[in-house]
């Protein structure tokens, strides 16, 4: 029989030490429970035993407290979850060259914790919790399967397994982990009960589902959510441009309305982890059940076209100076896909770089919070470009991210073309030749 629900002495393991996985398992050391980080980026593992920080959001002061204390230990060594009364999975869920689903990094993390699955003393069941975003099944089938198939225990009967998709929110100083309402839902019964009382010792309000399918298919409704309304702004956008009509003046009237309505803003494309990805989690696992996902494939094309709304906006801009786009240098601000932070994943300033490179053109950036590009997936060939400074050197600065910086920034000392893709630069501060995109 189960010992009684109460906070264990064993402590929690979090895989995957990024920008949902650090500020979970800090939450939860910082109430108490012992947490193991674990990451294969060795990188992480080692300034994080220093008591130091590689997000911008996150101090490293707290780090290094937790570290010092004894309430965080990090490693890349999953064997340590041997003793671990619950593992958090967080690892990275992206899409493939061909736009499906990739859960390799769940798949080879089940396989890797599923040998230490039994429990450390023969009492409590060790709870699995997968927070990564993916689709309606997952969970249930191919962790589960991979998770059985590994440690020769049975899911629901010899261990927890639960889903409680991650809500993090970075630049958001309103968004902390204790106060963001969690979603939840368990294999069984036993399991919601008991990710409950793990999540329950770090989050105020516990939101219980009845199957992690339904937590799972949560996830994706709020991000398809986004996904559609930014696409049906940015389709405005056209059309009133069109109509010589300002959308951002259109959005700040219809705001106002108390009800029925909330406001999304136009861009140079879509960025982060989820919006870009996780709708196509949904169409791709619709297409098992002969479904239609026209909204979300609609969606994706508009958000995917506006990159080359930005080019064409640049060519024009740059036409009001005598120039092509070919030879000419273009400052790109901003990296982050958002403001006030150093997230880049999945950025549309990487798909502005190489669309307008691809024209001929040179392009430099500059942005406060990423000094030097780092390697991604999918534009491995800037990886190690270096932030430079704003000035007039270039033929057009091209602004595709609202850092508040950026806000401050008095732009009319500059005696090139601005072409501002967010809204971001107010009069008095718009330079001569300043253009929206």
């Amino acid at each position: 029989m189960e010992q009684p629900i109460k906070q264990s002495a064993a402590p929690l393991a979090v895989i995957g030490l990024g920008y949902v996985g650090l500020p979970l398992a800090l939450q939860f050391a910082k109430v108490g429970t012992k947490v193991i980080g674990l990451d294969i980026d060795l990188r992480k593992i080692e300034k994080l035993g220093r008591g130091e920080s590689y997000l911008m959001h996150v101090e490293g002061e707290r780090i290094g407290q937790l570290v010092q204390s004894g309430g965080l230990s990090v490693s890349a060594d999953c064997s340590r979850i041997s003793g671990a009364e619950a593992v958090i999975i967080c690892v990275p869920t992206p899409l493939n060259k061909n736009r499906e689903p990739d859960i390799s990094y769940i798949i080879k993390t089940g396989e890797a914790i599923a040998p230490y699955l039994r429990s450390a003393d023969g009492g409590r069941k060790k709870l699995v919790v997968l927070e990564s975003t993916t689709y309606p099944g997952t969970t249930d089938t191919e962790l589960c399967q991979v998770l059985e198939r590994g440690s020769g225990l049975k899911a629901g009967h010899d261990f927890h397994l639960a889903f409680s998709p991650e809500r993090e929110d970075p630049g958001n100083p309103q968004s902390r982990v204790a106060d963001v309402p969690k979603v939840v839902g368990g294999l069984t019964p036993a399991c919601l009960e008991r990710a409950m009382e793990l999540y329950g010792r770090v989050v105020k309000t516990l939101v219980p589902v009845s199957s992690a399918r339904v937590a799972e298919a949560a996830k994706l409704l709020e991000n398809i959510y986004r996904s559609v309304n930014i696409a049906l702004v940015n389709e405005l956008k056209l059309i009133y441009e069109a109509m010589g009509i300002d959308i951002w003046e259109v959005i700040e009237a219809a705001k106002t309305k108390p009800f029925g309505f909330m406001p999304f803003y136009p861009g140079p494309g879509l960025g982060g982890h989820c919006i870009p990805i996780d709708p196509f989690y949904l169409s791709w696992k619709a297409r098992e059940y002969g479904r239609p996902t026209r909204f979300i494939e609609l969606a994706g094309e508009i958000n995917s076209a506006m990159p080359d709304h930005v080019v064409a906006r640049v060519s024009e801009a740059l036409n009001q100076t005598g120039k092509a786009v070919k030879g000419s240098t273009i400052l790109i601000l901003g990296l982050a896909y958002k403001a006030d932070v150093d997230d880049d994943r999945e950025s549309p300033s990487y798909v502005l770089i190489e669309k307008l490179e691809g024209l001929g053109a040179k392009v430099i950036y500059h942005d406060p919070h990423i000094p030097v590009i780092r390697p991604t997936r999918k534009h491995a060939k800037l990886a190690g470009r270096r932030s430079v400074p704003i000035d007039s050197s270039a033929d057009l600065v091209l602004l595709a991210t609202a850092h508040r910086s950026f806000r401050d920034y008095d732009f009319s000392r500059l005696k090139v073309p601005v072409l501002d893709t967010r809204n971001c630069v107010a009069p008095p501060k718009r330079p001569l030749l300043y253009f929206r995109a």
